[in-house]
């Protein structure tokens, strides 16, 4: 009952096999399929099937797929991914617009055409820190509550018996004590400035103790399988202690969007909470791009951090911010929209993986 595509090891498994992914530390932190293996995720994010939709290549979509999405996964997604030594979907869902929500997630049925493993993020807030129209919830109020129940329910009862589930995600990059100019006008979820006395950091202790209980509880009710990856904090934004501490006995990693230094981010958090750590988000690529102008994933980057992740001990994974094509408002990918890949790039990441592969191998 192990996940797709991973071949048990011949000698037998390191760990206990129990049917999900779970966490182990053993000299590290590993991950452990549910077969019993060590894993270390390697993974892929943005994957939209509505980059191959524009006027100019929605023949492609038509001819080639047939316009079906469960097609496209199959024959595109899920063969290049394998391909390039992804072992994991990071996180499917897409830039739309730039300052504006992300596409929709994959589908239980989609996720299935995949045959890999995957994370998911469950959207109980839209508080991240580029999203410039939704107000923040009243963590205390019973609406907050009767939501939180929905989302699971609405997603974790699906996925509870998939044993290519990792695990799931909450808000990407929110806001707790930081916004950005986009979205100054509803301001962080806590006033930072609240911080400077014992009474603020113990009230948002409290807040977000109530927060990540009541996402826990709720996801608990439907799923008591997989792993709970928690929100994916901006490592370059203030973060304060409070959140992070109130999010450890309720979460069992500690999930990162750093572009600047996530190897020297990632080692800091682990040294200073002990819980494993989740590179979720990281890429270094020409940010400040025009309409019309494309950049390009720089591979050499992402190979030499990879291999600099190792030596944390708390690292158990890497999801590269793809995009898996690109479109328009992200304006990167590792294939244009024609499907043409960015073949220098691609073939420096394979082999990064491939390395990074054949040391969980000899880590058996």
């Amino acid at each position: 009952m192990g996940g797709a595509g991973l071949e048990p090891c011949p000698d037998g498994p390191r760990f206990d096999p129990t049917g999900f992914f779970r966490l182990e530390k053993r000299q590290r932190w590993w991950l452990v399929t549910p077969d019993g293996d060590p894993f270390f995720s390697l993974g892929l994010n943005h994957i939209d099937p509505a980059s191959l939709r524009y006027p100019e290549n929605i023949h492609i979509w038509r001819e080639k797929y047939g316009g079906s999405t469960v097609r496209w996964i199959r024959e595109s997604v899920a063969p290049n991914l394998k391909q390039w030594g992804f072992n994991t979907v990071g996180w499917v869902q897409e830039v739309t617009v730039r300052e504006w929500r992300h596409s929709r997630p994959f589908t239980h049925e989609e996720y299935g055409a995949l045959e890999m493993l995957y994370c998911h993020l469950l959207p109980f807030t839209e508080s991240h820190q580029w999203e410039k129209h939704t107000v923040h919830f009243d963590l205390k109020s019973s609406e907050w509550k009767e939501w939180c129940d929905y989302v699971a329910r609405s997603h974790c009862a699906e996925l509870s018996g998939d044993p290519n589930l990792i695990g799931y995600f909450y808000s990407d990059c929110p806001c707790w004590i930081h916004d950005r100019p986009i979205n100054a006008w509803r301001g962080s979820m806590f006033d930072p400035d609240r911080l400077e006395s014992e009474n603020g950091r113990r009230e948002l202790s409290e807040l977000a103790d109530l927060y990540q209980r009541t996402i826990h509880d709720a996801i608990r009710r439907y799923d008591k399988n997989h792993l709970l990856l928690g929100d994916r904090y901006e490592a370059n934004a203030p973060i304060a202690l409070e959140v992070i501490r109130a999010a450890l006995p309720y979460v069992d990693v500690l999930s990162f969007q750093d572009f600047v230094d996530p190897v020297r981010r990632l080692d800091e958090w682990h040294r200073e909470t002990g819980k494993p750590v989740l590179l979720a988000d990281a890429a270094k690529i020409k940010w400040q791009t025009k309409p019309g102008e494309f950049t390009r994933n720089q591979a050499g980057w992402y190979a030499e951090t990879l291999a600099k992740l190792r030596d944390n001990p708390g690292c158990i994974g890497f999801h590269l911010c793809g995009a898996y094509q690109r479109n328009r408002a992200r304006r990167y990918g590792l294939l244009d929209e024609l499907e043409r890949p960015d073949t220098e790039n691609v073939s420096m990441i394979t082999a990064a993986n491939l390395k990074a592969r054949d040391w969980v191998e000899a880590s058996r």
